[in-house]
């Protein structure tokens, strides 16, 4: 087995960060295993030099070596790109078309950006993870083949499968071992070996003297949070290695090169929520405004029965979930006293009826404005348990789990606004 210092030397990795000589251990030790391994990291940390790693470590060295960036593919030709097509499959398809996995049949195929995958595609991925097996784009036959996946990303995949963006159980197949590389404001010691590196890389390209960068410019490069990572400081070393006449470096000229307004402080990263989060988070408020309505509305008839029927125990006996749903459970001190409330109630309306009247009243003229209020909550709440509906296929026990209501409160509802 090769040294942590010769693969590094072998695939021009540079640093001696701990973290990165884990990761590259990690993959030295699965190599010579066919285990699926997910690379995750940062856009830019040099994910791409884990998979060589791996496949010119095992014994499909001498197999093919595909990288497929899934995120540059779009959606609807991605199938006929991993998978084949047959001919006539689909408007341009005049010809049949072996695919990656058929190509690589033997070797290691690396999907970069997996979390970028089409839904549809996932489950096609997960069937060759399981048992080798897909099947061609317009075409009926199975095909085997017998291939090493290496994915990447730098999407955080539990917030997409929990998004539903991405399939938990290829996530758990693609990532049998996990290999995680560090942003390079992690690896502040490789920083400047780093730019070093790149600066002498470039003279020789361009044919000029190596830059080299004064203590106060080493400082500032050091305390950048570099948010591109490797491929950025390789950019800003490039620019400084073409533009500066000055082949010695301070502070002052480096900072030109830097995006402007950048600091060593944190950075909040997605503060800005996309539309289908609002969505779910008004779907979610709406649904408890429509309980505490129906709770509100729950309350308003047991009060008017109680104004109405002077059998308080038949009432009691009635509407007992309702009075432990709004009051708690027996023991509690709250319930004993609602039930002497709805006794004194019960009393009092015996006693003046012409009050319970005019109680009566106002109770119908509140409800009458409270109904000009939520008009377009109403609105809200038809607009919900359609989309949950068509959500579920129209299937009324799903919807009705999802919305937190009975079956049989849905089914009022659906006929109710007529669905």
């Amino acid at each position: 087995m090769e040294s942590i210092q010769a693969i590094k030397q072998r695939f021009g990795i540079i640093g001696n960060d701990p973290t990165l000589n884990r990761a590259i251990e990690k993959a030295i030790q699965v190599a010579p295993t066919d285990i699926s391994v997910l690379v995750t990291g940062e856009s830019g940390v040099g994910k791409e030099s884990i998979p060589k790693i791996i496949h010119q470590l095992s014994h499909r060295k001498h197999g093919k070596y595909i990288a497929v960036n899934c995120g540059a593919i779009p959606e609807g030709t991605i199938d006929s790109e991993l998978f084949g097509h047959e001919k006539g499959a689909f408007t341009g398809a005049t010809a049949t078309r072996s695919g990656y996995f058929e190509v690589a049949d033997g070797g290691t195929i690396f999907l970069d950006e997996v979390g970028e995958l089409p839904l549809t595609t996932q489950v096609r991925l997960l069937r060759v993870l399981e048992n080798g097996e897909f099947i061609k784009v317009g075409s009926s036959k199975v095909q085997k083949t017998n291939v090493r996946i290496v994915a990447a990303t730098n999407v955080n995949m539990f917030e997409a499968i929990k998004k539903e963006k991405f399939r938990e159980d290829l996530y758990y197949r693609l990532s049998t071992i996990e290999i995680n590389l560090p942003a390079l404001r992690e690896r502040k010691e490789d920083i400047h070996l780093l730019f070093r590196k790149f600066a002498s890389d470039f003279a020789l390209k361009y044919k000029m003297p190596t830059i080299k960068l004064q203590d106060d410019a080493v400082d500032l490069l050091v305390k950048f949070r570099w948010p591109g990572n490797i491929r950025q400081l390789r950019n800003v070393a490039e620019q400084v290695s073409v533009l500066e006449q000055n082949r010695t470096i301070n502070a002052q000229a480096l900072q030109e090169y830097l995006p402007k307004g950048s600091t060593n402080l944190p950075v909040l990263v997605n503060n800005t929520k996309a539309e289908s989060d609002f969505s779910n988070e008004r779907e979610i408020l709406y649904k408890v405004l429509f309980d505490m309505k129906s709770d509100l509305n729950d309350l308003k008839k047991l009060t008017m029965e109680l104004m109405k029927n002077s059998n308080t125990s038949e009432v009691q006996k009635d509407n007992e979930h309702l009075i432990q749903k709004i009051y708690g459970n027996e023991e509690d001190a709250e319930y004993e006293e609602a039930k002497e409330e709805l006794r004194v109630l019960a009393v009092s309306q015996n006693e003046d009826a012409e009050v319970i009247q005019d109680t009566t009243d106002k109770y119908h003229f509140a409800e009458e404005i409270e109904e000009e209020e939520t008009l377009s909550l109403h609105d809200k709440e038809l607009e919900l348990i359609k989309k949950s509906l068509e959500r579920h296929q129209g299937k009324r026990k799903l919807a009705a789990a999802e919305l937190g209501i009975s079956e049989r409160t849905l089914y009022r509802k659906i006929k109710q606004f007529d669905l």
